[in-house]
């Protein structure tokens, strides 16, 4: 099969990020990377465009380091309270997940993070404080304090109720 060189405008997943040179498929790189403007050949011309892409990542890259770290300090800083719904016990129905916790990041305090960046070691199934992870770029980590709280009234368990109002009487 006849093989082509490539400048890759964008990342594809599987081949290479944005400004790498591949070589690929000349049907590939004829039929679909440049007409979609996702890759431009190689040329002189284009090895020129080629730094200038590369510079342009770089500088993303930075931006997208600094922001994460802004984030990162901004979250460890919070306390996001969930309100879950609990039986009489005070168990929870279901289980808090990362999508929860990425759904009430947005309402509560308009920090957008993705739910795939939450990591969770278990499902949050009991009421109380946890740390939960997040993952926010490759190398930065940020912790943010998650509290669940019922919805619900958490009652005394029958049992304890006639023994406390015993003590109390004494």
């Amino acid at each position: 099969m006849a093989k082509t060189q490539v400048i890759l405008v964008r990342p594809v997943s599987g081949l290479g990020g944005e400004s790498d040179q591949v070589e690929v498929a000349a049907g590939y790189a004829r039929n679909y990377l440049i007409p979609e403007g996702i890759a431009i050949p190689v040329t002189e011309a284009n090895r020129r465009q080629l730094e200038v892409l590369k510079a342009r990542k770089v500088a993303r890259e930075s931006r997208e380091l600094n922001a994460a770290n802004e984030l990162a300090a901004s979250l460890s800083k919070l306390l996001l309270t969930l309100k879950v719904r609990t039986g009489e016990d005070g168990r929870l129905f279901g289980s808090v997940t990362a999508a929860n916790i990425s759904t009430e990041l947005k309402q509560q305090f308009d920090v957008d993070v993705d739910r795939r960046k939450i990591h969770l070691d278990q499902p949050i199934k009991v009421l109380g404080d946890h740390r939960v992870e997040l993952r926010l770029h490759g190398e930065i980590t940020a912790e943010l304090k998650v509290k669940v709280e019922s919805i619900n009234q958490v009652s005394v368990e029958p049992e304890e109720a006639p023994k406390a109002k015993a003590q109390a009487t004494r």
